[in-house]
């Protein structure tokens, strides 16, 4: 028993293990099981009816439509950031590396009505726009600007470590044996960053799809047109449907969940095949 105890990497690890499993069950697993139990006291026509109404439909196609062209957004603009911020040095560097972390802090509700007031018609950015019969505010494109917002800087935060560890040397050493510098990046450095960028982009997604305050103001929520899925569920809420606000919710967790694990596939061959690489 002794020279098992001994043998232990972490001490206490029954107790530890057990304290993560407690909170884990009270934060996590518990909440969500609490959607499906309250789903199913929903006949199955009745939650085909909640799921599959246009209205809802609508808001599925609309949710996870922008919120993936959102994260393909920034995993571009975010990888570019994050280069420059890493590879070059300018004025006002700290202040744009500081702007990157002002979603993490900025309420959501506040980047929200600040966006709709810059691409409203009499809007900063707005005003050039209107002429050209480009609406942003109130539109789904009001929508994809601010999931944009909101997930830039979970590309840049992930991706920016691992380029700050990846030598220049590889890419110097890549350009004396004659390559060019699209093959230096897309040969050198991005298999080393594939990874970290795809768990930004999995981060920026799963950041979006779950967004409401900042969208609510800039979409205009009309309904199958600019009204997003945790909109129609806090309606619900409000109108004390509980079992149909959590049959919608369920569907948003099970695709949320399915297109994550897709992405944390995609994420683990990479990584493995860097490995069988280097």
């Amino acid at each position: 028993m002794t020279a098992t105890a001994s043998r232990r990497v972490l001490p206490g690890f029954g107790l530890t293990l057990g304290f993560t499993i407690l909170y884990l069950s009270l934060v996590v697993l518990i909440p969500l099981s609490a959607v499906f139990l309250k789903t199913a006291t929903l006949s199955p026509e009745q939650i085909w009816n909640q799921i599959s109404a246009p209205r809802a439909v609508a808001s599925y196609r609309l949710t996870f439509g922008a919120s993936l062209l959102a994260a393909m957004v920034n995993a571009v603009f975010g990888l570019i950031l994050a280069w420059i911020l890493v590879r070059y040095s300018f004025p006002g560097k700290k202040l744009v590396d500081a702007l990157i972390d002002l979603p993490f802090a900025l309420p959501t509700a506040v980047a929200g009505i600040a966006l709709a007031a810059i691409y409203a018609k009499n809007g900063w950015i707005g005003q050039f726009l209107e002429p050209l019969g480009i609406r942003i505010a109130f539109t789904p494109a009001g929508i994809l600007v601010a999931l944009i917002f909101i997930g830039l800087p979970f590309v840049v935060r992930t991706v920016q470590p691992v380029l700050q560890d990846l030598d220049a040397e590889f890419e110097e050493a890549a350009a004396s044996l004659g390559a060019t510098r699209w093959q230096s990046v897309t040969r050198v450095v991005l298999p080393a960053i594939l990874p970290a960028l795809t768990t930004g982009f999995a981060l920026a997604f799963a950041r979006a799809v779950g967004e409401y305050g900042s969208v609510i103001f800039i979409a205009g929520n009309m309904p199958l047109v600019s009204e997003i899925t945790p909109l129609i569920i806090i309606t619900k809420l409000e109108q004390y449907d509980y079992a149909g606000a959590t049959a919608i919710a369920a569907v948003m967790l099970l695709i949320s969940f399915a297109l994550l694990l897709v992405i944390n596939l995609l994420q683990a061959w990479s990584a493995r095949r860097g490995r069988r690489e280097a």
